[in-house]
């Protein structure tokens, strides 16, 4: 299976982007996984800039999501919230097909955020069709260096935690 990660965080060091890049190693060789850590990079949605040619960067991420059998998004909690570079990702998205038929799952990189985990469930289902509120793993990384996160993935119990998420995935993308 072909996974687009998406990172809704803008920051260099982001503790998700960084359990999202140590994830492709688990997850390797049964599947290919593309982290995307660019929402920085994607200009303020505007309809106006919906007509083609499309902004380079808004091209680049409809083609990774094209290219992908599903998503996989992972985002901090900015005061409560869906981070406001994730959400204007998500806006450009929802007047496209590129994402109505695709499998989206969450992974969660903190033992906090339940407010932005329910409105970006509540987002993600109204762009997808297929967006699982099912297929979900948490892990308590808040805080934690790139190294160190990777470092938690040496730990039977977090490898385990991936593979089942991966494995329900697969199911639900099935």
């Amino acid at each position: 299976m072909k996974i687009l990660a998406i990172s809704g965080s803008a920051r260099a060091s982001s503790t998700n982007t960084a359990m999202l890049r140590a994830v492709v190693e688990i997850a390797q060789p049964e599947h290919e996984i593309t982290v995307f850590a660019g929402v920085a990079d994607l200009p303020v949605f505007s309809p106006d800039l919906e007509e083609e040619p499309l902004p380079v960067a808004v091209q680049s991420f409809f083609d990774l999501i094209s290219e992908n059998d599903c998503v996989i998004v992972s985002s901090p909690e900015y005061i409560r919230a869906i981070p406001g570079g994730l959400k204007n990702a998500i806006d450009w998205l929802v007047s496209r097909d590129v994402i109505i038929d695709k499998p989206i799952a969450l992974m969660h990189a903190s033992h906090r955020g339940d407010d932005m985990l329910a409105q970006l469930r509540l987002v993600l289902s109204t762009v997808s069709q297929r967006f699982s509120q099912d297929v979900f793993v948490r892990f308590e990384f808040m805080k934690l260096s790139p190294d160190k996160i990777s470092a938690q993935f040496t730990i039977p119990s977090n490898r385990a935690a991936v593979t089942n998420f991966l494995n329900d995935f697969v199911d639900f993308y099935s």
